[in-house]
């Protein structure tokens, strides 16, 4: 019995500095747990099928905050992501300190989230966000640019200042600056002259460009209202990602990108839907591997994965993306159906090239925390000319299937 007691007490001194240190401090464990079985078939390719969560769903995490008084806050978010097929846990995502305030809104400091994904449209109006059917994906009716100002689920941005307001008669804004070197913070892009595209890995795939003192940025503002019963949004944005000084040497022009859309819900019935008009593409020039089974995978015939470019524009072009869809809760279960197209222009010798996909599925909540969800996606490919460099990845129709189950905590 002493010894218990011995024991319970040494624990308690051991402990008692990590309590104090965190006095007036909150510390949140959160996270999300996903797998998939998912099968692909893209015509050009050998059929595909696994469970791995590719999509970059799974995450974990640490929610800070301190209440400094008088409505302000300080707060602090780590977060990694996982690949519960692959194993891996090595996938940054949101890390940054900032401060909050009821009068004025949030402030963050370091790698933030694109309020093209988190605030107007992109992942906030697609329910198979994070899934192997999400817009961003083969799908390609939103963008999931390598910049990290896209609608990808890899759509984060380092080195970044974001603010979000408060809303204010139903209007809220949102804006994103990086600081014009802050490519130079990744020293495996630096004179990377085989790949002025690269990203340089996941973690890295937030560094925008704008070297020599230009500054990269995103705004975007919404309004929400209600009107007898009917709850409705519209939302527009604006990105510019400028070339940095090896994409000027090869002829690249800032990237900019318009967005416009609107959500619309009635009892259990909603639509949603966004317009956007991408210029002189840079970020968005890389293919997306989001929705492809073998994360690996380069479309090439060595490699030949399971990812298309059907979501990017081509390099240093123009090009039109639209996402539209409708939902409908039945009990404990939404019923999804939506789609959309691509229309990269030409440019250069490189042909013109689209894409338009259609999705219907359903997600089935089995409690506040786990859901399970399935569904079916029909890319079709617009004719490529054969001396197009992204024939291998866009020329043949794709169908995707897949079944999954999430949870939260």
């Amino acid at each position: 019995m002493k010894k218990k007691l011995i024991a319970l007490a040494v624990a308690g001194a051991l402990a008692a500095p990590v309590i104090a240190s965190a006095q007036g401090t909150n510390v949140t464990i959160f996270g999300r747990v996903q797998a998939e079985y998912s099968g692909v078939d893209n015509g050009n390719n050998a059929y595909q099928s696994g469970i791995s969560d590719n999509s970059r769903s799974s995450r974990w995490g640490l929610q800070i905050t301190e209440d400094l008084g008088r409505g302000l806050k300080a707060n602090a978010r780590m977060e990694m992501g996982l690949n519960t097929g692959a194993g891996s846990a090595s996938t940054p995502r949101e890390q940054w300190v900032g401060l909050s305030s009821n009068n004025w809104g949030d402030v963050k400091f370091g790698r933030v989230q694109s309020p093209f994904k988190d605030f107007a449209g992109g992942m906030t109006i697609d329910p198979f966000a994070y899934t192997t059917l999400q817009g961003n994906g083969a799908g390609g009716t939103m963008t999931g640019s390598a910049n990290g100002m896209g609608s990808g689920a890899n759509g984060f941005v380092n080195s970044a200042i974001r603010f979000d307001s408060i809303s204010t008669e139903g209007f809220s804004f949102a804006g994103l600056l990086m600081p014009g070197d802050a490519n130079q913070l990744n020293p495996q892009d630096a004179n990377n002259a085989s790949n002025i595209l690269a990203p340089g890995g996941l973690g890295s795939a937030g560094m925008t460009g704008g070297k020599d003192g230009e500054f990269d940025g995103q705004a975007a503002a919404k309004y929400a209202g209600n009107y007898m019963g009917h709850d409705y949004s519209v939302f527009g944005g604006y990105s510019r990602d400028n070339a940095n000084v090896q994409q000027k040497a090869a002829g690249m022009r800032v990237e900019e990108t318009w967005r416009v859309g609107g959500t619309w819900k009635y009892e259990n019935l909603s639509v949603v839907g966004q317009y956007e008009r991408v210029y002189n593409a840079i970020g968005a020039a890389t293919c997306t591997s989001a929705a492809a089974l073998s994360q690996n995978g380069q479309g090439t015939t060595a490699l030949p994965g399971s990812g298309q470019c059907n979501s990017a524009m081509n390099a240093n072009g123009d090009g039109d993306i639209w996402h539209v869809g409708t939902n409908y809760k039945w009990g404990n279960t939404l019923l999804v159906a939506q789609g959309g197209a691509m229309a990269a222009d030409a440019i250069g010798a490189v042909a013109a090239r689209d894409s338009r996909s259609f999705t219907v599925g359903a997600i089935h909540s089995l409690s506040k925390r786990t859901s399970l969800f399935g569904g079916y996606q029909r890319v079709t490919v617009g004719a490529q000319s054969a001396g197009d460099a992204t024939a291998h990845h866009n020329a043949g129709n794709r169908n995707t299937w897949t079944v999954g189950m999430r949870h939260n905590f």
